[in-house]
């Protein structure tokens, strides 16, 4: 998969003490068959996870790990004047708190601090440990310097743990790396540039809740997680991104404006005033189609409702069409519509009749199902365009989708 013959890069790839450490090995090995030098710098911490020989065998060039090696040609600092790009994957949370302060316990502080050029962490660590308000904090302030954070995503940690904290794919931190340095994308598979820099994005995601009483609701099972990756790629393609959050299940997305509603009343409320400043607009979010009719003040007793109770349901604004609607010719508007047919041509009929309904720009056909689409880590979707044309049909991790998806955008 070359991206440029014209520009062979040289690149830095950190290696830091986490098991993910693992996954770094497919990243130097993306960087090498694309045609880059690679020059990897491994932690002791990370040598506990992949040796040396492993490391030098696919980044084929010797690894550095001591600050005092190399002193002759200034190797503490050379490496990071020359580098055109230093990638960490992973980086700990102890890591991302040393650069965050400007801290050089290491080879790899020092290349870091001695760098005149982008600077990409792919973090790596428990749930407790991302979530942590002092992570938090040194997440924003490297952001705020311009430092690309990519990821982490949810999913399986060390041991039986679930949640966010788990190291983005390595082909989501090569696309990354070459946004950074500004590499062309395209659909003979380069990765991409930040084509939507100067673009405003909003995003709608997760599932929204209809009050049946202070206890009860009517609700889907959208975790939000293909919204938050649809956000994560907009804003490491250079876009502002707001995203409208109902009842998400997973973190929200740093660098991303984040506007949280309950119901479809308050989705639809937020559209109104978000949707009119921005340029895409993407409703991810699996909207309510009914309401109850009357909800009560107080929890509705078993007693007082019998074996059989009955519940009075009215129909939920259609959000989508009238978006469209009124959308302006500048604005592109892309739906979702969650199906359950297992069937290829089921789904392609079902989805031209809602995009003929509908008469938004894009439609994401969404293949659901007790144990597909909604909570889990990947997706099966067909994209179809204004008349019924397949635009885009793939499957994979939600964050790969994603950027197909933003594909059409540009």
């Amino acid at each position: 998969m070359a991206t440029s013959a014209a520009r062979r890069l040289r690149i830095v790839v950190g290696v830091t003490g986490g098991i993910a450490a693992y996954k770094a090995v497919s990243v130097i090995r993306a960087f090498v068959l694309d045609g880059h030098h690679v020059d990897v710098i491994a932690t002791a911490g990370a040598l506990e996870f992949v040796g040396r020989p492993t490391l030098e065998a696919i980044s084929r060039n010797p690894v550095h790990t001591e600050l005092y090696e190399g002193v002759s040609e200034v190797r503490h600092v050379a490496l990071g004047q020359q580098a055109d790009v230093i990638v960490v994957a992973p980086t700990t949370a102890n890591t991302l708190a040393a650069i965050a302060a400007g801290l050089a316990p290491d080879l790899l502080g020092n290349t870091i601090l001695a760098r005149r050029c982008p600077l990409v962490l792919a973090p790596a660590m428990h749930t407790e440990m991302w979530e942590n308000p002092a992570t938090r904090a040194n997440v924003e302030l490297l952001q705020s310097r311009g430092i690309i954070i990519v990821g982490p995503g949810s999913g399986a940690l060390t041991g039986a743990d679930i949640g966010v904290g788990r190291m983005s794919e390595p082909e989501e931190i090569v696309t990354a790396t070459y946004r950074a340095v500004g590499l062309n994308a395209g659909a003979s598979g380069e990765r991409g540039t930040q084509d939507l820099l100067g673009k405003n994005v909003l995003i709608t995601g997760g599932g929204t809740r209809e009050a049946i009483d202070p206890v009860r609701f009517i609700g889907n099972r959208s975790s939000g997680r293909q919204a938050v990756a649809l956000a994560e790629a907009a804003r490491d393609r250079g876009a502002t991104v707001t995203l409208i959050a109902a009842h998400l299940e997973i973190d929200v997305p740093t660098g991303v404006r984040v506007i949280s509603v309950s119901s479809t009343a308050q989705l639809g409320a937020a559209l109104d005033v978000e949707a009119p400043a921005n340029d895409i607009i993407i409703m991810a979010a699996a909207i309510a189609d009914y309401r109850p009719v009357a909800v009560s003040d107080n929890k509705l007793k078993k007693n007082v409702m019998g074996d059989e109770p009955t519940l009075a349901l009215v129909q939920n604004p259609d959000l989508l069409t009238a978006l469209s609607a009124s959308s302006r010719p500048d604005q592109f508007i892309i739906g979702f519509a969650a199906e359950t047919s297992d069937d290829h041509d089921t789904l392609l009929s079902l989805g031209r009749e809602k995009l003929a309904r509908k008469g938004c720009d894009a439609l994401v056909v969404n293949g659901v199902g007790w144990n597909a689409g909604f909570g889990t880590e990947t997706n099966d979707v067909i994209v179809l365009a204004r008349g019924g044309d397949i635009l885009v049909e793939v499957s994979g991790e939600k964050r790969a989708i994603a950027e197909r998806i933003l594909d059409i955008t540009s």
